[in-house]
This record gives C-alpha cells, sequence and structure tokens, in this order.
C-alpha cells in the first residue's frame, strides 16, 4: 500500500476502519497556538497528547508511574490526534503523500532510556495506516515534564498533495 495510490482510490478512511481507528474531533488547544497548520504542501502538527474524549489517558513519568508498554499505547493515541489535525487541516487524510517527520517527547524518570521504544507507538502506527509512505524521520526526546503531566506528546509533519 502507498498513500499515492490510496489518494487516486481514496482508501484512507477505509485503512482506518480495518484497523479499528475512528479520528477524534480535534483537541483544542492548551495555549496560543493552533492544533496544525498547513504551508507550501506540509501539514506540521502541535504537540499532540494521549487524550481521548478530552481526557489524559493517563499521566507521570515513564518508567516510574507509566511503564515503557503504557506509553508505548499512549503515543498511538497522540498520533490518531495527530492525523486528526492532519485531516481538519487539508480535507482527507488521502491527500497524505509522505508522512515526513515525527517527534516525539517522553515525560522520563532520570534513569529511563527507552524513548525510542516508547514513540515505536506513533511511529508503527503510521506504518499501518500509509504502508511505505509512512516512514519517515524521528526524534525520541525524554524531557522532565510535559503539559498537564502526560506522559508522552507527538507531533508530525506530513506532505500532501
Amino acid at each position: 500500500m502507498n498513500a499515492t495510490s490510496d489518494a487516486v482510490n481514496g482508501r484512507i478512511d477505509a485503512r482506518l476502519a480495518e484497523l479499528g481507528i475512528e479520528l477524534p474531533a480535534v483537541a483544542a488547544p492548551l495555549a496560543a497556538y493552533v492544533p496544525a497548520l498547513a504551508h507550501e504542501g506540509l501539514v506540521y502538527t502541535s504537540g499532540q497528547l494521549p487524550t481521548v474524549g478530552g481526557e489524559l489517558q493517563g499521566v507521570g513519568k515513564v518508567g516510574a508511574e507509566v511503564s515503557a508498554e503504557a506509553a508505548k499505547a499512549l503515543a498511538r493515541i497522540s498520533a490518531i490526534n495527530a492525523l486528526a489535525a492532519v485531516k481538519a487541516q487539508i480535507g482527507s487524510l488521502d491527500r497524505v503523500t509522505r508522512v515526513v517527520k515525527v517527534v516525539g517527547f517522553v515525560a522520563s524518570d532520570p534513569s529511563f532510556t527507552g524513548q525510542p521504544g516508547v514513540i515505536n507507538g506513533a511511529s508503527e502506527l503510521l506504518a499501518e495506516v500509509f504502508g511505505e509512505a509512512g516512514a519517515h524521520a524521528r526524534s525520541a526526546v525524554g524531557v522532565a515534564v510535559l503539559p498537564i503531566d502526560a506522559p508522552v506528546e507527538v507531533e508530525i509533519v506530513v506532505a500532501y498533495a
């Protein structure tokens, strides 16, 4: 599967349904920013937290209050929220031609060094949705704290036509 043929066939929504994923409404910003911005063929999302129905799905530091496995699932939720923000900007995920970049932040206990494994939750989701076009450059960064004590935050950049 590639995003170019999916755009022609209009299949990304069907792929999401196959995966059991329903895109949520875009989360309201917590401060002075927009959830996503389209500019010159790219959509940049703001950092997306692991919320479902407006409720944060976990709190605390990974490696302390939150397990790496639970944090990986939270990164997946954050990526789903990022896709919702992209769709709100360009109208259809079928227009996405490539996932360009993923940046993941992990609120980490000082001894935790598994940030890449946590952010795989987002990366693996994007590969499931977009196939080869979901392969991307990435940073996985450990931080002391994230907004509202979230364990993870994910932002993405996608190209679209």
